[in-house]
């Protein structure tokens, strides 16, 4: 077959780079398992089995950088089918393309990868967690303000803001961790579409490979790209999660908020400000997450409306950019965790900003209704006023705005000491108030961080066990190659 030199050079030539990078190693791994089950099922002499793995010994040893696609093969299956012929004879080697075909090799291929990028992402989320953990164990006290509609609403602590991103990542693990169960299962023995004939063992295969069982319906098996978009759209669901973190980390890296300062490590300068103390970490992190969900998207895009079968559009165009897509994921995730990891926080700034604004009248309003037996909507009525009265008379005592503003309401006053009320509208007081469970008090932050510490340990735990499986499966491989 001889190809057109504009397909030659628009896409068989960079498809070739891509796969080579990417799907060599699995491509080698695929072919030695089936050479071990064609061989333990008696489909293939024993004598042949030997030949083809001394044959794949030395295609997997040889240099394929010097390998150029050159339009004598089509693509990586055929540039390793001929370094086999030569290295086996074509009738040795024609052998090993019993019983398969190159849509499960490919479908096998993109599932091996893309369990291993899910894995990858994963490990880079358990990090963060880590870091997450560390910062949040100094802060339970550090004092800062809740916002809501982008304006300041409560007081919190910075360890119960950080809690709840830690809680978020703990989502994406479990979403990530079902991706992998997902993905983590072997075509190979799907054939074209249809299976074989041939008495094949696709649990052995699957076995060698790392999977933990066969997929099912051998037409599924080719045509289906949910797997994929499974993936995908845990990577989104952590990407988006993970920008509006990082937006408002920038924001609290501004002049004018200084709650944060990353170390010196993770900033620039101006070519002509020297007093620039640009936090450009956190905008290649935003940027590159923001790109990867763009990524995952167009890959959603290229499968949508395709048809329900094995076509190009799943295959060698896309591939790359799921790569892709999990490479800018994991690069912003690891550095977040990365410019976190020696960032410093003003807790002073932080907690005058809690003081300020009433942002704590919610607690006078809670106090009023709790200790006086008013309805809340009255109590609340009444911080109202006295928030209006303190505005036009500053200096006007709080214990008497408080009984004027509940006189009028309520057609008696509520009296409370000018110490009492002081502390109703302290910041500290407000939030050690609130030991509602998943609350900011401290001890409720403590006891949820001992909790975020023991799931960390069990997602660190999975993730060992995901690595040790693939690990043992080379072994195993090995092995079975060996005994042949």
């Amino acid at each position: 077959m001889t190809f057109a030199p504009e397909y030659l050079e628009l896409v068989l030539k960079p498809n070739f780079r891509d796969a080579k990078d990417e799907l060599l190693q699995p491509l080698l791994a695929i072919h030695r398992a089936h050479l071990v089950m064609l061989a333990e099922q008696g489909i293939i002499p024993r004598d042949e089995s030997r030949m083809l793995r001394t044959a794949l010994d030395r295609v997997a040893a040889a240099s394929l950088d010097t390998v150029r696609m050159d339009g004598t093969c089509e693509d990586l299956f055929f540039v390793v089918d001929r370094l086999l012929r030569d290295a086996a004879g074509p009738e040795v080697a024609g052998r090993l393309h019993t019983a398969r075909s190159r849509n499960d090799i490919d479908m096998t291929m993109y599932r091996m990868r893309q369990r291993e990028m899910v894995l990858e992402l994963s490990d880079a989320t358990i990090e963060l967690r880590r870091v997450l953990c560390d910062l949040v164990s100094r802060h339970h006290e550090t004092v800062c303000v809740a916002h809501t509609h982008t304006q300041p609403a409560q007081p919190t602590t910075l360890a119960h803001y950080l809690l709840a991103v830690v809680e978020q990542l703990e989502r994406d693990a479990e979403r990530l961790c079902a991706a992998f169960a997902t993905t983590n299962l072997g075509p190979l023995g799907s054939c074209a579409i249809t299976g074989t004939g041939f008495p094949i063992d696709r649990r052995r295969t699957s076995d060698l490979l790392g999977f933990s069982g066969p997929t099912g319906n051998t037409y599924g098996s080719i045509a289906t790209v949910d797997y994929l978009l499974q993936n995908l759209s845990a990577a989104i669901v952590l990407l988006v999660g993970l920008g509006r973190f990082v937006q408002d980390l920038l924001l609290w890296c501004t002049a004018e908020v200084g709650y944060l300062t990353l170390g010196e490590g993770f900033v620039q300068s101006s070519s002509i400000m020297p007093q620039k103390r640009n936090p450009v970490a956190l905008e290649h992190a935003r940027a590159l997450a923001s790109k990867a969900v763009g990524e995952a998207h167009a890959v959603t895009l290229t499968v949508h409306n395709t048809p329900f079968g094995d076509i190009v559009d799943t295959e060698d165009d896309l591939q790359p950019l799921v790569a892709l897509t999990f490479r800018d994921a994991r690069r912003a995730v690891q550095l977040v965790a990365a410019a976190l990891s020696d960032a410093t926080f003003d807790r002073t700034r932080m907690a005058d900003r809690a003081g300020q604004g009433w942002i704590t009248v919610t607690e006078l309003a809670d106090s009023i209704a709790r200790d006086h037996g008013v309805p809340f909507t009255r109590a609340h009525a009444i911080a109202a006023r006295v928030i209006r009265a303190r505005t036009e008379n500053p200096a006007a005592p709080l214990d008497e705005v408080v009984a004027a503003a509940s006189r009028e309401l309520l057609g008696h006053p509520v009296l409370l000491g000018a110490g009492e009320v002081e502390r109703m509208l302290d910041p500290t007081h407000f939030v050690e108030a609130r030991k509602t469970l998943g609350g900011p008090a401290p001890q409720v932050t403590r006891e949820a961080l001992s909790a975020a510490r023991e799931r960390l340990q069990r997602d660190r735990a999975w993730s060992a066990g995901a690595h040790a499986q693939l690990k043992s499966a080379s072994a195993r491989l090995l092995d079975a190659c060996a005994a042949l």
